[in-house]
């Protein structure tokens, strides 16, 4: 499991040997304060920071590797863990552990890589639904598609500008990997995080009926006549108090998101749309951040780009992450990592596929 530090830092275990040592080794070599290869330093822009290692004084030969814990700056952090190349083993690997790795998805070498679990916030419900390596295996090439669009669905609307983001970034880990032949990754992930929900403000819409003709949920909204002008909403600035709950988190799975609590930061000028009691004040809500100039101009086309995909055009502002993480099993090389470059390039056009859909 991975622990939470008190300064903010997450805390990973040292696998048995030889994994853990040859994990520790590769952040070593990548994070030596005397490196100048331009390749090793250009990787560390695609991991977490590494701070070293740690052992807790109750138990001073238990070894942690300390690393940034990249879903910290998040709200409600969007998480999802996927493992990329077209083999889960090294060459090393026995005959067993292949066909061990084999089994648990025979489909890795076609697709070239494996959704290992995702854990996504649903603005609708204001909660998390979450889904285990079983999901991923269970993808076909002819699902894999939709179990992924999955990750950027809130319940809602699809992120497509959280996508388009996670194209972006992913693409430049793919540019490193084409232009280096020092090191071949195997089972590696690629953790992805998105922020689920932007924050602060309320708008408040009179007498409101949507359902019908934007397609919004019935029972969501009630009330009258269609607004058509902007004299008709009253946008309401509101913050919320930072909140920090300091328990550590233990024993929790495989990637970040599941191993800390979110954090509630206070919340300054982001406006958004959010739910209140709707009998009350026929309040909707959605997860887009709106600026003040979207709120110029009639309103029914704002609401109907909250209500439909989100534009990809607004992806600049969009908080993502796109981590490497996993190097247990790292080799020194000298060729391309022509399996990871073939997962990761089918991953792109997966998600270039979702968002052009």
């Amino acid at each position: 499991g991975i622990l939470q530090h008190p300064d903010g830092t997450v805390l990973k275990q040292l696998q048995p040997p030889p994994r853990g040592p040859r994990e520790q080794e590769f952040y070593n070599k990548v994070y030596d304060s005397d490196c100048c290869d331009s390749i090793l330093l250009e990787l560390r822009e695609y991991l977490p920071k590494y701070f070293g290692v740690w052992s807790p004084p109750t138990a001073p030969n238990d070894t942690y590797l300390k690393l940034e814990d990249v879903t910290r700056k998040f709200n409600k952090p969007c998480i999802m863990d996927v493992k990329i190349g077209q083999k889960s083993y090294d060459p090393y690997a026995s005959a067993e552990k292949i066909q061990q790795q084999v089994s648990k998805y025979p489909l890795m070498e076609e697709i070239g890589f494996l959704v290992l679990g995702m854990r996504v916030y649903h603005v609708s419900s204001d909660s998390y639904e979450t889904q285990n390596q079983h999901y991923g295996r269970g993808l076909t090439k002819e699902t894999v598609k939709d179990g992924i669009s999955k990750f950027f669905h809130n319940g809602y609307c699809l992120r497509k500008d959280a996508i388009a983001a996670s194209i972006k970034k992913a693409e430049k880990i793919l540019e490193w990997f084409e232009g280096q032949e020092q090191l071949n990754f195997y089972a590696s992930s690629l953790l992805f995080v998105y922020e689920g929900t932007c924050q602060a403000t309320t708008v408040q819409l009179s007498d409101v009926t949507l359902a019908e003709k934007r397609g919004v949920p019935k029972g969501l909204l009630s009330g009258g006549d269609i607004l058509e002008y902007n004299n008709n909403i009253r946008v309401i600035n509101s913050t919320e108090n930072g909140k920090i709950e300091a328990s550590v988190s233990k024993g929790l799975s495989k990637f970040y998101a599941l191993h800390k609590k979110a954090y509630s930061k206070s919340h300054h000028s982001q406006l958004s749309l959010k739910v209140e009691n709707l009998e009350q004040d026929n309040v909707w809500k959605s997860s887009t951040c709106i600026t003040q100039e979207h709120l110029n101009g009639n309103v029914i086309p704002q609401l109907e780009k909250v209500f439909c995909h989100m534009p990809a055009e607004i992806k600049e502002s969009t908080s993502v992450e796109v981590r490497m993480i996993d190097f247990a099993h790292v080799f020194p090389s000298n060729t391309k990592d022509e399996g990871y470059i073939y997962g990761l390039k089918n991953l792109i056009t997966v998600l270039q596929n979702i968002l052009d859909n």
